[in-house]
């Protein structure tokens, strides 16, 4: 009897007296040795004044990961919105955010975000405030709700990320609490941290709490089927992701035979541009803890690694190449992050991939390198670039990033030399670098220089992303925050910048001399604004004729304006308008450009958008080929339209269409003379002709969660793209789109995570 009431209390003495339960309920004996947060206050708009309505949160370190829970009161005059949302949706919502810097050095952060509605985001955030919503976690949530106010409670597994060791039995995290009221846009936070100012991540509460560690070991196979309506034929196929971390400090991902993005569609995208489009990545091997392979060239969406060539076009010419494998190991040594990717295609004209990025902090200063290599054996090319990247804050004011790249590549050509194939070599080598300056005067005023140099053989684009090189680079902005405004205002807020620009290639010619003017304000019904005014003076276009000689540009200016405003009642829209000068013509023939797209919610679960966009450019210019351009009277129509059904907490429909049509009159051909004025000629080569397009896409997606990352998809797909060498209007283009049919296909996907 007595050895069994010894063990009784033994038992009680072991064992947490209340296990914390996920139920968004909020138990006070489950979180009474929790860190209390009691003060949130305004940073949406950044005043730093009292919340509106009463918020306070807690913080508790488990063996099974950190929770926290969020006590949200409010008022019966605040409205609340409870409609529910995709994964990774950005809506105006109530809703609250959980951001935490494992490592607590301000590289890396985790953005956990709940709705009241139960609906979930999770993005990893780098370089500050880069926000990449293309990853999703395993996480636990749950919301409960009463008059008083709603409830969240949140449980995020150690696991989830790589991280250093700890020091100890604690550790030192970087953490930030948020929640948002959508029906006001007001953010309450835990710090005085906003992703619009210079430091994010950097300015995150250090917080000491118990160090736990965990292992998982999960294999997620899938298998699809695709029937092709068009080609009358069926394929399968299988494979399997293998996500692998047997410590806090190491973590392996790998691939075999992936299905890469199947389920998923990208934007039409019409492009007669010399530049790139870009595309963001979907694929779950490539977006889980991508963030330490963020090595960006401050220039758009330049970067060193951009995931999307893998897969991408193969060498030969003949579609997406297949993927083989790929592994990607991610970790941290002492002070220093590390991770090293590889991947491989398949096939003769496959490529293959690899890269190394190394991180490490010491105290004000962040030092970083990134190498890559691609062999392309089809094309007898290799490419290796080498960055070195360096972040510095300099006190509490001033933050300053710098980057140098180098890129080396080797182009072995075949030419015929008297009828013996003849390998001839075409290696470059240049340097790109970057820096930019910020600087924070005070909690309303801002300065910030740029500086890019991007050398004319400069390329990363065999694995990376640089929309052009040949490229010098610079701006200054000034930007005065408004957060006083009289309470009778529409705006809570308005961030003001001017900046003034300079854009010269390497051979001093003028690209872009730019005064611009931009308001961005935020809105007392919850929704944004946001004005911009371009003044150009006169310069050269130098990638238009693609390597010939650069065109002369005369002074133009734009206007852009958008406007958000949330659901109010059962309706929701957007508006975009741009009015601007362009082509040859200077500001004597404006450009219009016209978006609307209302949303009307059936119930919290269904709602359906449809969005139409007018364009009219009456001086559009397109190259043709050599120094022949054609200047167009252009006018396109498109619409894009879908329905989103949450059917429950487990399905979920999206219905997506997008048709475009687009009609370009001739006006006249042009040749660009070495001095780049523009003559008019008839050419003498290849007829310059009208010409007009119709381009399609549709999808039904149909989504079942079977357990937290696993999933059975059924979609259906269709589209089409035709160009027509003559003018037949852009309604007629537009009508006609619906009729393409050059793909059709039904495609079923599973896929289950086994966790080990």
């Amino acid at each position: 009897m007595r050895s069994i009431l010894a063990l009784a209390i033994l038992s009680a003495l072991t064992l947490p007296a209340h296990a914390l339960e996920i139920d968004g309920r909020i138990d006070p004996d489950e979180w009474a040795d929790a860190r209390h947060v009691s003060e949130f206050r305004l940073t949406q708009p950044l005043s730093w004044g009292p919340a509106p309505q009463p918020t306070e949160a807690w913080v508790k370190s488990t063996p099974e990961g950190l929770a926290i829970a969020f006590r949200n009161l409010q008022s019966a005059d605040v409205p609340r919105t409870r409609h529910r949302t995709r994964r990774d949706e950005d809506a105006p919502m109530d809703r609250v955010n959980v951001v935490v810097d494992f490592d607590g050095d301000g590289r890396t952060g985790y953005n956990f975000m709940v709705t009241l509605a139960d609906g979930i985001a999770d993005e990893i955030v780098t370089n500050e405030s880069n926000f990449r919503d293309d990853w999703d976690g395993n996480w636990k949530h749950a919301v409960s709700e009463d008059e008083a106010g709603w409830y969240v409670e949140m449980l995020i597994p150690w696991y989830i990320a790589p991280m250093r060791k700890a020091d100890g039995d604690t550790r030192t995290i970087g953490l930030y609490l948020d929640r948002v009221i959508g029906t006001t846009g007001e953010r309450v936070a835990s710090v005085n941290a906003n992703w619009t100012r210079p430091r994010y991540l950097s300015d995150f509460e250090k917080v000491e709490v118990a160090a736990h560690t965990q292992s998982l070991l999960a294999v997620t196979p899938y298998v699809v089927g695709v029937h092709d309506q068009v080609g009358g034929h069926q394929h399968f196929d299988a494979g399997a992701d293998i996500f692998w971390k047997p410590n806090g400090q190491t973590q392996l991902t790998a691939t075999i035979n992936p299905d890469f993005g199947q389920v998923e569609s990208d934007d039409l995208v019409v492009n007669f541009g010399a530049e790139e489009t870009f595309f963001s990545d979907k694929r779950p091997f490539f977006t889980e803890n991508q963030g330490v392979f963020d090595f960006g060239l401050l220039l758009d969406n330049s970067q060193l690694i951009y995931t999307r060539r893998v897969g991408g076009q193969a060498d030969d010419g003949r579609g997406p190449a297949e993927i083989a494998a790929a592994v990607k190991l991610n970790g941290s040594l002492g002070a220093t992050n590390y991770g090293v990717m590889m991947a491989e295609e398949k096939g003769d004209a496959g490529r293959s991939f690899s890269a190394l990025r190394l991180q490490r902090e010491l105290g004000a200063h962040s030092l970083g390198l990134m190498a890559t290599h691609v062999d392309r054996p089809w094309l007898q090319r290799e490419a290796n670039v080498v960055g070195v990247d360096h972040r510095w804050k300099a006190g509490d004011k001033v933050t300053v990033m710098a980057s140098v790249v180098g890129s080396d590549i080797r182009d072995d050509n075949t030419v015929d030399v008297d009828g013996v194939p003849t390998r001839v070599a075409d290696d470059s080598h240049d340097t790109g670098a970057t820096l930019l300056v910020n600087y924070e005067m005070n909690p309303r005023w801002r300065h910030q220089w740029l500086a890019l140099h991007f050398g004319g053989a400069f390329e990363i684009n065999d694995f990376g992303y640089l929309s052009r090189n040949d490229l010098n680079y610079g701006h200054w902005q000034v930007s005065r925050r408004f957060t006083d405004l009289p309470a009778a205002s529409a705006y809570s807020a308005v961030d003001l910048r001017l900046r003034a620009i300079g854009i010269d290639n390497d051979d001093g010619l003028r690209l872009q001399r730019q005064f611009r003017a931009i308001a961005q304000s935020q809105r007392r019904d919850g929704g944004e604004e946001f004005a911009q005014l371009n003044v150009n003076s006169a310069s050269y276009d130098d990638l238009l004729t693609r390597g010939g000689h650069a065109l002369y540009r005369p002074p133009n200016a734009s206007l852009n304006w958008e406007r958000f405003r949330p659901r109010k009642g059962d309706w929701s829209w957007k508006a975009e308008g741009w009015l601007g000068g362009g082509g040859l013509s200077g500001n004597r023939q404006l450009e219009v450009d016209l978006y609307f797209e209302p949303t009307y919610y059936v119930s919290d679960a269904l709602n359906v958008f449809a969005g139409v966009s007018a364009e009219l450019t009456p001086d559009w210019l397109v190259w043709r080929y050599d120094n022949i351009v054609g200047r167009y009277d252009e006018t396109a129509l498109s619409l894009s339209a879908g329905l989103n059904w949450a059917m429950g907490e487990r399905q979920e429909l999206r219905v997506k269409l997008q048709a475009i049509g687009l009609d370009a009159e001739l006006k006249e051909a042009v040749e660009v003379l070495p001095d780049g004025r523009a003559r008019t000629v008839v050419p003498t080569g290849e007829p310059v002709t009208d010409f007009s397009l119709r381009n399609l896409g549709f999808q039904v997606r149909y989504r079942y969660e079977l357990a937290p990352l696993s999933h059975l998809y059924v979609v259906y797909g269709r589209g089409g793209y035709m160009f027509d060498e003559f003018s037949t209007g852009a309604g007629e283009q537009w009508r006609d789109s619906f009729s393409l049919r050059d793909s059709e296909q039904l495609l079923v996907k599973l896929a289950y995570r086994f966790e080990l």
